[in-house]
């Protein structure tokens, strides 16, 4: 589920940590949460492979979403409908998206799934389609354009030239105290022994 699911367990109780793909609001903070950035994750801008299309610009990227360029041979493409793919409402990749490129509430989705998995799923059986999902997730079976000439990889999400990216965030009570197991993990995941395996995962270290 969605990065608010991972907030609200954490606000009700439920779960000693949440995680969440989005800084936290300033609402969620005075309502006494703390977020820590854990990692740093590219947010990839995909296409069907058979696409000629291999790189746009951040403003193209969000005129298409706002269905301001609706046919792909207006930036170069085949004559063919851009069908617009997205995640559902409380995605934290659908808000860090839609935050990156200013389109929150704009965006006009053919569909919005559940899943990253589900959107390059789609992506990669409809040759008209795009999508965006988590760098780490991309397969080959889909195909990540660059942006602004771009590509997202460790180096540029680090040195924040790939403008497409969120954080991953470790999400805590301020005022509660986590439990002597909660607190193990939270020492060892933020410590630099953990990048490695960070890193395996395809994103970057905050840390």
């Amino acid at each position: 589920t969605g990065s608010g699911s991972g907030i609200k367990a954490v606000t009700e109780g439920r779960c000693d940590i949440g995680l969440s793909s989005r800084e936290l609001k300033d609402e969620e903070k005075s309502s006494g949460l703390t977020g820590t950035v854990l990692a740093y994750d590219g947010i990839a801008i995909i296409v069907n492979p058979n696409n000629p299309v291999k790189d746009l610009s951040l403003e193209d990227v969000a005129k298409i979403y706002k269905g301001e360029i609706t046919n792909w041979s207006e930036i170069g493409g085949d004559d063919a409908e851009i069908v617009l793919i997205g995640r559902e409402a409380g995605s934290g990749t659908r808000d860090g998206f839609e935050s990156i490129t200013d389109t929150e509430d704009k965006c006009k989705y053919r569909q919005e799934l559940t899943s990253t998995g589900d959107v390059i799923t789609t992506v990669s059986q409809n040759p008209g389609a795009i999508g965006y999902a988590s760098v780490a997730s991309v397969k080959n079976t889909v195909k990540a354009v660059t942006i602004d000439g771009i590509a997202a990889t460790e180096e540029t999400i680090k040195d924040g030239s790939y403008v497409v990216q969120r954080p991953f965030v470790l999400v805590t009570k301020s005022d509660a105290k986590l439990s002597k197991e909660a607190q193990k993990f939270f020492d060892y995941i933020t410590s630099k022994e953990a990048n490695d395996v960070i890193s395996a995962a395809g994103v970057v270290p905050a840390n």
